[in-house]
């Protein structure tokens, strides 16, 4: 059975970030935070929500504005997390950039400007991170499907 147009929507954004992403970053998706960031970086893509679609008939089409959610995450010395933090931001930003339609999958995806933020964590100078907010904008001709 094929993927929902949702889910070949996601996989596509996951595959564009891969292909990007610095060597040595890890890329998850709906992960739980693990006990260890690689040293490179995490990337943790999450589904977010459809919202509810606009919807147009005949024949019927469910329009999304889909919010994905792409979780950075650092965990540095502070003297280099900035440029480690920095160049996990481009490299979303440039798969994004590189295919805003995910091979035609989305009329258009816009990635929106994360709020870094510093996660405490015991013993260490803390976990730099930030959301970046993610519309994927497409259609479906079911909910479902």
């Amino acid at each position: 059975m094929a993927d929902s147009k949702m889910e070949q929507v996601l996989k596509a954004l996951i595959a564009v970030i891969e292909a990007e992403k610095p060597a040595g970053v890890t890329v998850l998706r709906n992960a739980v935070l693990p006990t260890r960031i690689p040293a490179a970086g995490l990337i943790i893509v999450r589904d977010g929500t459809p919202g509810e679609p606009e919807v147009l008939m005949s024949p019927p089409l469910y329009y999304y504005e889909h919010e994905a959610e792409v979780e950075i995450i650092i965990d540095r010395p502070a003297a280099s997390q900035e440029a480690v933090f920095d160049a996990l931001k481009l490299a979303v930003g440039t798969a994004i950039a590189s295919d805003r339609t995910l091979g035609g999958l989305c009329d258009y995806v816009l990635g929106q400007a994360p709020a870094p933020i510093v996660l405490p964590i015991d013993g260490g100078e803390g976990l730099k991170a930030a959301t970046i907010p993610v519309v994927l904008m497409y259609g479906s001709p079911d909910p479902l499907l």
